[in-house]
């Protein structure tokens, strides 16, 4: 059921209204005025179908927890413990009085993320770059100009190995056939580990041909339980138990049919869809994750579009989509985008696109926006560093879309709020300085 309408809060005689308490100049205060929540209200109101239930969280406290957790690099839990401690977190979300119990469990974030989907967090960043646009921190001229490249946002798994794997997977079927009641010839839960930590030793000591030969032993385990399981599984009756048993041999044997160079590899039991990426780094040759668009503007390096990659696709088969979203999300065509040499031969013919390295057509003014190309770089490093796009929490490829736009979200909402800083800045540097200085320029005595 969609969340009710609030009415307006009535005065309490025990309790201070928050505008009362906090400081209306602060950029959280001036930013909350600049959103405009009643659109997620209406929008997300398609998510609610059902007219029977209790009514939903208010759209605008779950829309302000998303832009506070990825604007200040906070986990579902940390931001729920922020907002009960913050006045301003709460004016933020739309609260009158201060709340001293959190107002929702934080696994409600995450049922709020997987109903509204990829759609849903697409309005959000829509609305920050709305409001970048009325506080001035981005101009309208700069969006048909932007920048686009893409970067590995890594997943929450450890890193893989042959040994790890094969042990993880026979643990998972072990845990499955004790479950569905099938008792199997041999668990190998004391042989397994043991010679896991083994393959470790050896490997440390360089001994690889003994690390080789244990290899093969726990693979030899692993398809033992596989195929122990698979052939009492007729007797297990049809239900959800069954489908995720054959789920997990299908997925264990993948993972024991696969070669070195095999391509669609299996990297992570609970996440077989990571890719493993090499973009050049001295200092990580390979990382395990999803490829990930990012489209910003070259003046302010506002980012309007950010979309994730699944299949790790060449780079400029990924430019069309990327345009397309900065058309959808802004209502502006791009007239020109600047890209990296890897995205030659994107196909792209609606927007003028500039490679690294042209010299044919390049006038003074288009040559001075390419060299801004690698700005791009450092706001892609703002957004790991100071954001959450290191690496992803979420599950599955609709996950990495879902995080991949809170991201772009949390850098806007920072872009932001650092502009309204400044212009506070600046507003009492004036005040002083009118208010410090006699008309000729001199001092005032009391100044003096």
């Amino acid at each position: 059921m969609k969340a009710k309408p609030k009415g307006p809060e009535q005065d309490d005689l025990f309790r201070a209204r928050l505008v009362e308490i906090i400081d209306m100049r602060h950029e959280l205060v001036k930013l909350a005025a600049l959103i405009d929540w009643e659109f997620f209200e209406c929008e997300w109101a398609g998510f609610f179908p059902s007219e029977a239930g209790r009514p939903a969280t208010p759209s605008r406290l779950v829309a302000g927890l998303l832009y506070l957790q990825h604007a200040y690099q906070l986990s579902d839990a940390a931001v729920i413990a922020r907002w009960v401690e913050n006045p301003y977190y709460q004016h933020f979300c739309g609260e009158v009085f201060f709340q001293h119990r959190p107002p929702i469990d934080p696994s409600s974030l995450t049922r709020w993320r997987n109903r509204i989907g990829e759609e849903g967090v697409e309005w959000l960043l829509t609305k920050t770059i709305e409001a970048g646009r009325a506080s001035w921190a981005v101009d309208d001229q700069s969006l048909e100009r932007v920048s686009v490249d893409t970067t590995v946002m890594e997943k929450n798994i450890a890193y893989p190995t042959d040994a790890r794997l094969y042990e993880r997977a026979r643990q998972k079927l072990v845990a499955l056939a004790r479950e569905a009641g099938v008792e199997l010839r041999q668990s190998y839960a004391r042989l397994a580990p043991r010679l896991v930590r083994q393959v470790g030793r050896y490997a440390h000591a360089r001994q690889f041909k003994r690390m080789r030969k244990a290899l093969r032993t726990l693979k030899g385990y692993t398809g033992r339980v596989m195929r122990d399981l698979r052939r009492h599984l007729s007797g297990i009756p049809a239900g959800p138990l069954r489908e995720e048993i054959c789920d997990a041999l299908v997925l264990t044997g993948r993972l024991l049919d696969q070669k070195p160079k095999d391509k669609n590899k299996i990297y992570s039991l609970h996440e077989p869809e990571v890719d493993c990426i090499s973009k050049g780094k001295a200092r990580v040759r390979y990382e395990f994750g999803t490829k990930v668009s990012v489209a910003a503007t070259i003046a302010e390096g506002f980012i309007v579009g950010t979309r994730s990659m699944p299949g790790n696709p060449y780079d400029g088969h990924t430019l069309a989509d990327a345009l397309d979203q900065v058309e959808v999300l802004t209502d502006i065509r791009p007239a020109l985008a600047v890209v990296d040499r890897g995205y030659r031969g994107h196909g792209v013919t609606r927007t003028r696109v500039l490679i690294s390295g042209m010299r044919k057509g390049i006038t003074p003014m288009l040559a001075k926006l390419l060299r801004r190309r690698s700005a791009i770089e450092a706001e892609i490093g703002h957004m790991k560093t100071d954001g959450r796009l290191t690496r992803c929490p979420l599950k599955g490829t609709a996950g990495d879309a879902i995080f991949a736009v809170l991201c772009a979200c949390g850098h806007n909402i920072r872009k932001i709020l650092a502009h309204l800083r400044a212009i506070l800045a600046l507003f009492i540097a004036a005040m002083l300085s009118a208010f410090g200085q006699h008309p000729e320029g001199q001092l005032a005595p009391e100044a003096a």
